[in-house]
């Protein structure tokens, strides 16, 4: 599933990042690659905040839709 269907405070490993080569490498700059754990702070007006690798990232439900968890 999406990493926009997560609820606040919900876990899940990434599974796969889709989308455009660009998209990927900042995505995978980001932190967001294939077995790494990541959780949902919050969601509001289709942005979300992530914890990802003792970090906080905030992207948009569109970067969001494109990671698979």
């Amino acid at each position: 599933m999406p990493l926009s269907l997560l609820h606040d405070g919900e876990s899940a490993t990434v599974v796969k990042v889709g989308g455009k080569e660009d998209t990927r490498r900042f995505l995978e700059n980001l932190g967001f690659v294939e077995g790494t754990e990541v959780t949902a702070i919050s969601s509001n007006n289709g942005n979300m905040i992530i914890k990802i690798r003792d970090s906080r990232v905030a992207i948009n439900n569109d970067m969001a839709k494109k990671i698979m968890v």
